[in-house]
C-alpha cells in the first residue's frame, strides 16, 4: 500500500504533493520522493525514512515545477534507501508504482541487453525503462505506456511524467487502486480519495485494466483494449480525513478490492523478491529445528487462517500442529510442548479469548508468535514475535483483507521454518515463492471477473440453507466461506471436508438447498469430482467454483458456475479462492438488502468473552 499522487497545477506542486503524501501516511512507508520539471526537465528529491527529510532536502534546494509526481514507499524489491526511493527515472520519463510487477527479471535482461543500464534493485525501475525503450524506438508517450502495460504481468498503479511534457501525465492500475481529480488549480492522481481531497471537487476512479492521459484541462480514459471510455465523476468532500469507500457501495467491497495490493504488499515484506526467496522481517528467537510440535489458537475467521496454515507447516516444515478455538483452548489445560511455538492469530490484536490462550501458552512456556493486524495491540505487546499482516485499516466486520493477508504470513512463515529446518531446497524454495509471488495478479484477475458471480448469488439469496464443501486446503475455505455467508446474509450454512459427505451430510441433499463446492486443479480433484458427481445423482442445486478443467471433468449439470483461473492451482490456491467465497456472500446479502458493513449482532473486535 505504497502511496501515489500525481498533480498538474498552475503554481509550484512540491509543497502540495508534500501534503498529499502526508494524507497517505496511514499505508505505512519507509522512503519518499518526488519529480518535476524544472524548465522542462526532469528533476528528482528522494529520501529515506519520513517525509520530514524530503521535505528537509527541498527546503535546501526548492522544485518550482508546475507538474509533478511524488511516492511514499514500502520497500518491496530492494532496501528502502534512497537509491531505491520512487520515483524512478531515465533521460525520457519518471514513474511511480504501487503493487509488485511479476516478470521484472525477464524485462531487466531482455533490456540490459539492449543498453539499458539499471542502478536500483526495484521492479519498478523495469517499467521506466521499458517506456524509455518504446520512446527510442519512435513512440509517442501515450503509444509508450499503452505497449508497456501490455507486457506486464502482476498488480499494480502506476502515474508516468515525462522529460519536456508539461502538461501531461498517465496513469495506469490493474489490480492497485488509483483515481483522478478535478479542480480549480488543476488536475490530479492519487492512490485514494483522501490524498486528494484538499485539492479536487470531483473524483473518478479507474476500473481495472483502465489507464488515462491527464491534462490541465481533460482527462482521456482508455480501456484494457486501449479504446477510449467513459468514467463517471463523483463530488469529493473536501477536506476528508476519513478513511474512505471511495466508488465502492461499501467499505466490504473496497477491502475486498484492495487485496491484490495488501497481499502484495504482506508478501513483499516477507518475501526477497528480487532473489525468490524467503527473508522475514524478524528474528525467529527459537530453534526451528529443536521444534516438535506448533500449536495455533484463534477465533472466527482467523481460526479458519491458522486451520489452513497447518496444510502448509505440514507440509512445507514438516511440523505436527495443533489447532484449537480460543475459547475452547483455555479450558482444555493442554499439555504444551517444552520449548514449543504457540502462535495466536487476531486482527484487532485485541480478542479476549485469543489473548487468554497466549498468556495460558506463556505460563507453559511456549514462545508466542502473533500474527495481527495492529502492531501496537495487547496481543502484540505480550508477545516474543510480532509477525504483522499489513491489511491496513478495516472497517468492515466481516473480515476480507486481513484473512487474506494472514494467510500470506503464514505461507511465508510455513516456508521459512521449511527452510530453517533443512526440509525445503534452494530449488523447492524459490519455485514456492515464484507461486506467492504470482498470487496477488490472480486476485486481481478474480475481481475484474466479479459480475460473474452476481447471477450465483441470486439464486443463493433464495435458499434457506446452505453447503459448501472443500478438500485439503480448500476444506477451511468451505467453512470459511458458510462463515461469511451466515455473517452477511443470515442464511444457515455449513463447511463440511468433501470427504465427510456420505458420513451424514449427503441426507440433506435435494433440488432446493445449493451444495458450493470448491474446486481448484489440484492434487485432490479427481476425489471432488467423484463428490459432485455424488451430489448430482441425487438432483443436488450444484454450484461449482473452480477452473474450467474442473467444470469438463465434473460433467453434470451445474445450477451455477464461477469460473477461476486455471493457473491458481498450486499449493497456494487458497488465496486465490477465499475471493469468490467472499464475493458471494457480499452479493447474496446486497441482493436481500442486509447491512454488508455491520451485521446484525457482530462486533470487529470481540474483546468479552
Amino acid at each position: 500500500m505504497c502511496g501515489i499522487v500525481g498533480i498538474l497545477g498552475r503554481e509550484p506542486v512540491a509543497p502540495s504533493l508534500i501534503e498529499a503524501l502526508r494524507r497517505l501516511e496511514y499505508r505505512g512507508y519507509d522512503s519518499a520522493g518526488v519529480a518535476t520539471l524544472e524548465d522542462g526537465r526532469l528533476t528528482r528529491q528522494r529520501a529515506s525514512g519520513k517525509l520530514r527529510n524530503l521535505e528537509e532536502k527541498l527546503a535546501g534546494a526548492p522544485l518550482k515545477g508546475t507538474i509533478g509526481i511524488g511516492h511514499t514507499r514500502w520497500a518491496t524489491h530492494g532496501r528502502p534507501n534512497e537509491i531505491n526511493a520512487h520515483p524512478h527515472a531515465n533521460e525520457n520519463v519518471a514513474v511511480v508504482h504501487n503493487g509488485i510487477i511479476e516478470n521484472f527479471r525477464e524485462l531487466r535482461e531482455e533490456l540490459t541487453k539492449k543498453g539499458h543500464v539499471f542502478v536500483t534493485q526495484t521492479d519498478s525501475e523495469a517499467v521506466a525503462h521499458l517506456v524509455a525503450d518504446f520512446m527510442r524506438e519512435g513512440a509517442t508517450p501515450q503509444t509508450a505506456v499503452a505497449s508497456t502495460l501490455t507486457r506486464l504481468k502482476g498488480a499494480f498503479a502506476l502515474v508516468f511524467l515525462f522529460d519536456g511534457q508539461d502538461d501531461l501525465l498517465i496513469g495506469a492500475r490493474r489490480g492497485s487502486p488509483l483515481a483522478v481529480g478535478f479542480g480549480d488549480g488543476g488536475a490530479y492522481l492519487g492512490s485514494d480519495a483522501l490524498a486528494l481531497a484538499p485539492f479536487a471537487r470531483e473524483i473518478t476512479y479507474l476500473e481495472e485494466d483502465d489507464w488515462v492521459v491527464l491534462t490541465r484541462e481533460k482527462a482521456t480514459f482508455h480501456n484494457a483494449a486501449g479504446n477510449i471510455v467513459e468514467r463517471p465523476k463523483r463530488p469529493l468532500q473536501a477536506g476528508s480525513l476519513m478513511v474512505d469507500k471511495g466508488h465502492f457501495r461499501h467499505y466490504m467491497a473496497k477491502e475486498m478490492h484492495e487485496q491484490p495490493e495488501v497481499v502484495g504488499r504482506t508478501l513483499a515484506h516477507y518475501l526477497d523478491l528480487a532473489s525468490g526467496t524467503v527473508r522475514l522481517p524478524f528474528e525467529l528467537g527459537f530453534d526451528a529445528k529443536a521444534l516438535s510440535r506448533v500449536t495455533i489458537s484463534a477465533c472466527g475467521t482467523a481460526f479458519y487462517a491458522g486451520l489452513l496454515a497447518r496444510y502448509w507447516l505440514e507440509r512445507f516444515a514438516r511440523l505436527s500442529v495443533d489447532i484449537d478455538i480460543a475459547s475452547e483452548f483455555r479450558y482444555r489445560e493442554s499439555p504444551l510442548p517444552e520449548k514449543g511455538l504457540m502462535i495466536v492469530v487476531s486482527q484487532s490484536g485485541e480478542t479476549a479469548d485469543t489473548l487468554a490462550a497466549l498468556r495460558y501458552a506463556r505460563l507453559q512456556g511456549q514462545h508466542i508468535l502473533s500474527i495481527v493486524n495492529v502492531e501496537t495491540s495487547t496481543i502484540a505487546r505480550e508477545s516474543d514475535t510480532v509477525a504483522h499482516t499489513l491489511a491496513g485499516p478495516e472497517i468492515g466486520v466481516a473480515s476480507t483483507k486481513a484473512f487474506t493477508c494472514q494467510l500470506a504470513v503464514f505461507a511465508c512463515l510455513a516456508l521459512a521454518l521449511g527452510k530453517a529446518r533443512g526440509v525445503l531446497s534452494e530449488k523447492q524454495e524459490r519455485a514456492l515463492v515464484a507461486e506467492l509471488i504470482a498470487t496477488p495478479g490472480l486476485m486481481a484477475e478474480v475481481l475484474k471477473d466479479e459480475a460473474r458471480v452476481e447471477p450465483v448469488a441470486r439464486d443463493v439469496a433464495r435458499a434457506t440453507s446452505v453447503l459448501y464443501l472443500g478438500r485439503g486446503p480448500s476444506y477451511p475455505l468451505a467453512l470459511e466461506g458458510a462463515l461469511k455467508l451466515k455473517e452477511l446474509s443470515y442464511i444457515h450454512a455449513e463447511g463440511y471436508a468433501a470427504g465427510e459427505l456420505k458420513h451424514g451430510p449427503i441426507a440433506l441433499i435435494d433440488f432446493a438447498m445449493p451444495v458450493i463446492v470448491l474446486a481448484p486443479h489440484d492434487a485432490s480433484l479427481e476425489k471432488t469430482v467423484s463428490n459432485l458427481q455424488e451430489v448430482a445423482a441425487r438432483g443436488g442445486h450444484l454450484i461449482l467454483v473452480g477452473p474450467q478443467s474442473a467444470k469438463t471433468a465434473a460433467a453434470v449439470e451445474l445450477a451455477g458456475f464461477i469460473e477461476m483461473p486455471e493457473t491458481a492451482a498450486g499449493p497456494f490456491a487458497a488465496l486465490v479462492y477465499a475471493l469468490p467465497a467472499q464475493l458471494l456472500a457480499y452479493h447474496v446479502a446486497v441482493f436481500m438488502g442486509k447491512d454488508v458493513d455491520q451485521p446484525r449482532n457482530l462486533a470487529k473486535s470481540v474483546t468479552v468473552e
